[in-house]
């Protein structure tokens, strides 16, 4: 009994062992091809459960998911001579299991290095199709639709590979090339600067001048309005003054001779050598000015 019981669990186990050897499971993000001594003997396997004969057949599964791919920097030359330093990346995928293995033996370092120096070819082909303003422009999309479709054909063909997408992720000057840029975008703007500051200083001076302007016309008429009212005043003034020593010219003759007196005698050490019959002492004699 026991070495029947050990034999029937031999067995059981040779007979999981073989099924388990047998059976291979493909994921939902997977593909997979059935090799018979190397040699591919069925090709894009779909998701599921599957069989295969042990030792006889070999699986190897690939992901097909996007994959990516992120480019070394690389310097380009521009339509217009520019040098630039273009840092990018790539999306790519599977989409045939058979053309992929035969390509790159299944290995996706190697697929990558095969894909590389496409992707830098042709990003250079197209750079140098296009000036510096262009590839730093709004256009920058357009830049990367031609390469996207020429490597697609391409490499679908070569690798059973399909390019997604080409994404540019930073332009740069060189270095040597940036130096001159700045030095000459730093003179542009000083002397954008000095341009406006003479056009500010133009306007200043306009302004100046006809604040001047401005000021003299208004003193000028305030000065002629004055002189014009002084005048009228002093008329009016003498006007009445006369109208009032009209009334009586004796008074006015006394007020007028009273005015002298004192400015006659008004300092002290002043002398005055006049005769007393003088006319100029007549109202100090009689009041009425009468001799």
């Amino acid at each position: 009994m026991h070495a029947r019981s050990f034999v029937a669990l031999a067995l059981l186990a040779v007979v999981a062992l073989l099924a388990s050897s047998s059976l291979y499971v493909v994921n939902e993000t997977q593909r997979a091809i059935r090799l018979k001594f190397g040699e591919v003997v069925e090709t894009d396997i779909q998701p599921g459960l599957h069989w295969k004969i042990p030792v006889y057949n070999t699986v190897r599964l690939f992901d097909t998911r996007v994959q990516t791919l992120d480019a070394q920097s690389s310097r380009y030359l521009t339509g217009d001579r520019k040098g630039v330093i273009v840092d990018s990346f790539v999306k790519w995928r599977i989409v045939d299991v058979t053309r992929y293995y035969e390509a790159t033996s299944g290995s996706e370092l190697a697929a990558e290095r095969l894909i590389a120096p496409r992707v830098d070819e042709s990003l250079r082909n197209e750079f140098g199709r296009r000036t510096l303003a262009e590839i730093v422009s709004e256009q920058r999309d357009e830049l990367m639709t031609r390469p996207i479709d020429e490597l697609n054909t391409a490499l679908v063909d070569e690798m059973g590979v399909s390019i997604m997408d080409i994404r540019v992720k930073q332009i740069d000057l060189p270095t040597e090339v940036s130096n001159s840029v700045y030095e000459r975008m730093r003179t542009e703007r000083q002397r954008e600067a000095r341009e406006y500051r003479a056009e500010g200083n133009e306007q200043a001076e306009r302004i100046r001048a006809a604040a001047d302007r401005n000021r003299e016309v208004i003193l000028a008429n305030a000065q002629r309005e004055a002189e014009i009212l002084r005048g009228e005043g002093d008329a009016e003034a003498a006007r009445i003054y006369a109208d009032a020593f009209g009334e009586d010219d004796d008074f006015y003759s006394f007020v007028r001779s009273m005015q002298a007196y004192r400015a006659a005698f008004a300092n002290k050490d002043d002398i005055l050598v006049v005769s007393p019959e003088s006319e100029f002492f007549r109202f100090l004699e009689t009041p009425e000015g009468q001799r």
